[in-house]
Parts: structure tokens; sequence; C-alpha cells
């Protein structure tokens, strides 16, 4: 009767296993290849060449990159899974397997971003270590496409500011930018420092105005990477997807980051954009 009911029990424990959702991994014949191959033309420093700069040269990069594609991919299956970046969580990523426009930006997005984060935040290999940027510039030449997605429920990512202007030269429609949630200047300290989110110390210059963040983020996309921080793509698809709400809201913190420079900006927590990040991340598929 024991060996009966243990039986029982392990069917039941093999039952409940089986019917848990497993994670599929992503599609690895869609990741791009990086199109560049690790180690060329040491210079004996620790640098070798990448893809060539404006001036036909090739741009130094650390000759261990770019990185063993089954690792790289491994550590993308763990950051879609996640949501967003594990080695810097505040860069949310999506990897819709679509053929549209949005969803092939998504990929890249995805990808680049996994690259440049493979061993902490902002700790990885450069894009120049790969073609990603001219891929996503062939992408963005190429027509728009409706994604294959079917809309998914409203969040407050595509909420729409009362004062919106027109879109502008980058073909930002403003409605689509959601308010910072956060006023400049709170509770100063003395030393430069004010409150943000939860209670966070930023600059009390930050969140920027609403204007100049605006004509920013139209620079950004407009040139399809932020301008001053090239090897971040930013994508801004305008579908209520949730993928494309994934996008748009990681262009938005990828553009208050690199304001006036690479990584010269204000923090994610000078506005409320990363909760909402995390609110469309529980959003069904």
């Amino acid at each position: 009767m024991k060996f009966s009911t243990a039986i029982l029990a392990a069917a039941a424990i093999a039952a409940s296993v089986r019917s848990r959702p497993v994670r599929r991994d992503v599609n690895a014949a869609l990741v791009p290849e990086f199109g560049v191959t690790a180690g060329v033309n040491p210079t004996g420093t620790g640098d070798c060449d990448g893809i060539a700069g404006p001036n036909g040269q090739p741009i130094k990069i650390p000759c261990a990159c770019p990185p063993d594609r089954t690792q790289f991919i491994q550590l993308l299956n763990q950051n879609v899974a996640a949501g967003h970046v594990i080695n810097n969580p505040s860069v949310g990523i999506s990897f819709p397997e679509d053929g549209s426009k949005a969803s092939q930006l998504a990929r890249l997005n995805a990808a680049t971003v996994t690259l440049q984060n493979i061993h902490g935040p902002g700790v990885g290999c450069p894009q120049a270590a790969t073609t990603f940027g001219a891929q996503a510039a062939a992408v963005q030449a190429e027509p728009d496409t409706p994604a294959a997605s079917a809309p998914a429920a409203s969040a407050p990512a595509a909420s729409a500011p009362a004062n919106n202007a027109a879109p502008a030269s980058g073909g930002v429609d403003p409605a689509l930018v959601p308010d910072f949630g956060v006023t400049p200047g709170q509770s100063p300290d003395g030393t430069g420092n004010c409150k943000g989110v939860n209670n966070i110390n930023i600059p009390c210059t930050c969140p920027p105005s609403r204007d100049e963040f605006l004509a920013s983020l139209n620079a950004n996309v407009a040139a399809g990477h932020a301008v001053n921080n090239p090897p971040v793509l930013t994508p801004f698809p305008t579908g209520n997807s949730k993928a494309d709400q994934q996008a748009r809201i990681a262009t938005l913190l990828s553009t208050l980051q690199n304001l006036h420079g690479a990584g010269v900006g204000c923090p994610a927590v000078s506005t409320v954009y990363g909760q909402l990040q995390q609110q469309i991340n529980a959003l069904p598929n």
C-alpha cells in the first residue's frame, strides 16, 4: 500500500511539473550575427580591429570582443526572460519574433544592450564589435510594416500628457511620451542633490524640461541611435503592443541618461519610467 501511494505521489508530482509553463528561449536564427571576428590585428595592448569608422579606418575594440556566440545567446535568453538586462536592470528589452520593422529593431536593440552589459552595467563589448549598427540602419530604411502581435492592454506608458504639441522633426508623437512624474528641485540638501522616486537622491536639475527632453528624443529617433552615445539604438514604434511599449520606454530612458553626453544625463529615478517599464513587463504577451 505504501508503495502504491508513493507511485501515485510521484505521478502527481510529475504531472504538476509537466503542467508548469516552460520558458522558451529566443529563436537563435533571429539573433543577428556579429559580422566581426574577435582578435583581428591585435596591437599588443589588448585592442583589435572592429568595424570601419567614419574615416574608413577600423575602430579599436577589446580583442575579446565580440564574445562567443553561444555564451552571448545564453545571456540574451536570460535577459529576455527577465524583461530587462540582468546586469543593468533599468534597461528593458523584448525579443518579438515577427518580421515587422519595429520587431526587427527591438531584436537588434536587445542584442546591442546585451552586448554592452555582458559583465555589468556598461561593462561589455562596444557596438563597434559588431555590425549591429549597420543592420539597424538598414532596417530603419525599410518601409514600415504592421507588427504581427495583437495589441496588448493599454499601459500608462502610452498615456498622453495634457499639454501635447505637434510631432517634431524626429516624428515622435508627444502623446506617446509619458510625463516624468517627478518635479525637479524637491528637498535640496545643499550639495546639488534633490529627491527623486522613493526619495532617492538625484541631481536637482533632473528631470530636464519637457521641451528639452522632447528635442533630444526627436534627434535620437531621427538618427536611429542616441546622438550622444551612438552605440545605443533608439527605436520608437507607435503601436500599442507590449513590444512597442517596451521599445519606447527603453528609448525614453536612454535619451534621459545620455542628454549631455555618453552616460551623462539624468538617472531613471528622476522619472517614473522605471515603474511604467515594470507595469509593461507585467502585461500578457
